[in-house]
């Protein structure tokens, strides 16, 4: 009589260990894979206003365009680029809704990098992230009102001159309930290129 209980003790035991191995493995498998998952540079399919929202970590909503109104008494804005402010485009010809990128590197004062979504053609399709391009003021008043944007399929600056809100910064105003904006890691690279951003702005 007293076998039968051991071995439902033993087989029990056993299953116990059993199961508590396929977790550990299954954590560990995962811990591996999480920073893959993690990185937004490596997803695909991203259109620029969820990426912008988790590289800048500005928690503004909708279509690209309407982030400039939607900031107004949430987060600062203005006309000065910042690292890890968002650049808000304005509809302007097929980009009916706007666009959004993330300053990531200040050149200089009319010379930035940033990092976006869905602009270049990569591999054939859009929905892929960029990091570091160049971007320049092309304003007559030195504003930032009026963009060139470096351009995958031309290797250099796009030829297209696109009008912008400004930038939203992601400090809140005083009184906002907004949370502190902090930029993803991936907002920049470890070893931008600044010489072939500069050699993009003349060209």
């Amino acid at each position: 009589m007293s076998v039968l209980p051991r071995r439902e003790e033993r087989s029990d035991g056993q299953g116990l260990r059993r199961g508590l191995a396929r977790m550990f493995i299954a954590g560990a498998i995962g811990l591996a894979a999480w920073p893959a998952l993690a990185n937004p540079l490596v997803q695909e399919g991203w259109e620029c206003v969820p990426f912008a929202r988790a590289i800048s970590g500005i928690q503004l909503y909708g279509d690209a365009w309407t982030w400039w109104e939607k900031a107004r008494g949430l987060y600062a804005e203005g006309r000065r680029p910042e690292q890890g402010a968002v650049l808000v485009f304005k509809p302007h010809g097929v980009m009916s809704k706007g666009h959004l990128a993330v300053v990531s590197r200040i050149v200089t004062k009319r010379v930035v990098m940033v990092t976006h979504a869905n602009w270049s053609r990569i591999g054939g399709v859009r929905g892929r992230a960029e990091q570091d391009v160049t971007v320049i003021d092309a304003s007559a008043n030195n504003d930032w009102s009026l963009v060139r944007v470096w351009y995958r399929d031309n290797t250099g600056l796009g030829g297209t001159t696109y009008p912008t809100y400004g930038f939203i910064y992601g400090r809140p105003v005083d009184g906002s309930k907004a949370p502190l904006a902090r930029p993803a890691p991936q907002l920049t690279g470890s070893s931008p290129d600044y010489v072939g951003a500069m050699i993009d702005s003349v060209g």
